[in-house]
């Protein structure tokens, strides 16, 4: 029973509004749930104070609400806490892992796109961010019933490529790889940033290279596919050992030459037009948003171009409801420009294309240089995290070398996706890695570490169903109250796209779990408060695991 919206559906009922926003008094002698009537008060034009008396009046309770009384501007609710806590309960102990899932997808086909890196260097600490909201909300909205299909798109082909390509060309010499496939090609790309410093005539070169390309020509073809390949199978090892996964790849070689159609539909229409250079471009000057190259004057492609023809696509061969790309935020204007542009073409789908942009990572000055001296490789800070992490595990236990590798990955990837995760998307991140890994605070460890410390209860106890409800105190319902908060937490995180919100969830939850388990004795209490306990851990254990699995973070019985 989900007495929250029992209340607001009263609410809802009495007011005739159609948002209804609850708080939760400061302490429980204000009740349970309350209603700001501020609101209220506007649109009626009565005071806030004559509004929360008059619905106390109103208002008729079914039985789970003992009572409804006015208290200043707010209305306030006391439920009946025994009937809540039951209900709350059993619900958990019901539906186990489905408990906080629900239906407001109603089966949407969702495309989220994320990573999406360039294959002419490694991924870097950035990506790792973009994969771990991709993931996060992947699965979020697959437990809210929607159909995701997560995707990835690689940017394989332009001048960025050419650049790598034609340094090994020159300089590689037909070497092979002596390092990681990825890194390999990175360097050759790092090598032409250093070149073109001091020879900006290259920078043409590599403009006849990509022309070379576009037109299919067989040895800078071959080229392309050697290095190509190599980068890709250096980030499936990234991708493997960070746990990203997707359904479809795409890759911008397969979609450049595909928008011409767009493109003529977009001259017919006078919506593109030429330049004097013969390059075509979209002015969206009037829309605050600038004058746009669609393609460039010697006909080859830009990143538009491709975008153009794969969101077609996407949304015609997937059959999409909605399609998010998962970007940062440097491309705040290019997904502005773009998602005007398939306005203008008058495509039904461009209302339903959302772009999740999300702002850097930095880490402490000093720490991890990359490479390439200012970009933080990817790989480099997973295994500074698994040694990190395995530092700590042997300062506390003795174990076999298997069983320390993989403790020591879990323990260093959480730590990692639960700090990328923990900001809003519209914040910095400066990412401490020894601060990341500490068992106090807001961090993964911390809440892997609660859940352990439950399961290590269990472990001496079997917990029984069959409880006297009667016997939880007011913490016990504190700590129920927030279980029953989950699957309002998952609703908001699902709706708004903003994992951060159920990492704030089960951070709050792991500190009022770790309370309550310091002032309350769990397996030494008398026998019928004990089995009420073990009910209580269990369903604390069941939230706790689900939240983590539900952010890409492994749930740890032993830390």
């Amino acid at each position: 029973m989900d007495f929250e919206k029992i209340i607001v559906n009263l609410l809802k009922k009495h007011t005739k509004l159609k948002e209804i926003s609850l708080e939760t008094p400061p302490n429980s002698d204000l009740g349970d749930y309350a209603f700001p009537c501020f609101q209220l008060s506007k649109k009626l034009k009565k005071s806030p104070f004559e509004m929360a008396q008059d619905l106390a009046e109103k208002i008729s309770p079914p039985k789970s609400i003992e009572k409804v009384i006015s208290i200043g501007p707010y209305l306030n609710f006391f439920i009946n806490k025994e009937e809540f806590i039951q209900e709350t309960l059993k619900e958990i102990h019901k539906k186990k892992n489905k408990y906080g899932s629900s239906n407001i997808g109603k089966k949407q086909r969702i495309m989220v796109e994320y990573s999406s890196p360039n294959t002419n260097k490694p991924l870097t600490l950035g990506h790792l961010r973009n994969d771990s909201l991709g993931m996060a909300i992947s699965n979020i909205l697959t437990f809210t019933n929607h159909k995701v299909i997560k995707s990835i798109l690689l940017s394989n082909r332009g001048a960025h490529i050419c650049k790598s390509m034609y340094m090994y060309k020159k300089y590689g010499k037909n070497k092979k790889p002596n390092i990681k496939l990825d890194h390999f090609v990175g360097k050759f790309y790092v090598m032409f940033q250093q070149k073109v410093a001091k020879h900006k005539k290259l920078e043409k070169t590599i403009l006849e290279m990509l022309q070379k390309w576009e037109k299919g020509d067989k040895e800078t073809r071959q080229l392309w596919k050697k290095l190509d390949s190599w980068a890709i199978q250096g980030f499936k090892e990234t991708y493997k050992m960070f746990g990203s996964k997707f359904d479809v790849t795409f890759k911008e070689s397969d979609f450049y030459n595909k928008a011409q159609p767009i493109i003529e539909q977009g001259l017919k229409k006078h919506i593109f037009k030429k330049d004097e250079d013969s390059s075509i471009f979209i002015d969206l000057e009037k829309y605050n948003l600038s004058k746009k190259i669609i393609q460039r004057a010697n006909e080859t492609a830009i990143y538009v171009t491709n975008d153009l023809a794969l969101t077609k696509h996407k949304f015609e061969h997937y059959n999409l409801d909605r399609s998010i790309w998962i970007v940062g935020s440097e491309q705040d204007l290019y997904f502005q420009q773009l998602f005007k542009i398939f306005e203008l073409l008058n495509y039904s789908w461009a209302k339903d294309c959302f772009h999740l942009s999300y702002n850097l990572v930095y880490l402490p000055e000093g720490k991890m240089k990359s490479r390439e001296g200012n970009v933080i490789d990817a790989d480099d800070i997973i295994e500074e995290m698994t040694s990190l992490a395995k530092q700590g595990i042997i300062k506390r236990h003795k174990l076999k070398k298997e069983e320390l590798e993989k403790r020591s990955k879990a323990i260093g990837l959480s730590a990692l996706k639960y700090y990328l995760l923990k900001y809003d998307t519209s914040k910095n991140i400066h990412f401490n890695p020894k601060e990341s890994l500490s068992i106090e605070g807001d961090t993964g460890p911390y809440i892997q570490y609660s859940l352990a410390r439950a399961n290590s209860i269990l472990k001496k106890a079997k917990s029984s169903n069959k409880i006297d409800y009667s016997l939880y105190n007011q913490d016990e319902f504190n700590l129920i109250r927030q279980l029953s908060l989950f699957p309002t937490t998952i609703e908001k995180t699902s709706t708004s796209l903003r994992p951060h919100l159920l990492t704030t969830y089960l951070f709050e939850l792991a500190q009022t779990f770790n309370e309550y388990y310091h002032t309350h004795q769990v397996l030494k209490a008398q026998k019928k408060t004990k089995e009420a306990r073990l009910v209580l851990t269990s369903a604390v254990i069941q939230v706790l695991t689900t939240g983590l699995k539900l952010l890409g973070i492994t749930p740890l019985k032993s830390m």
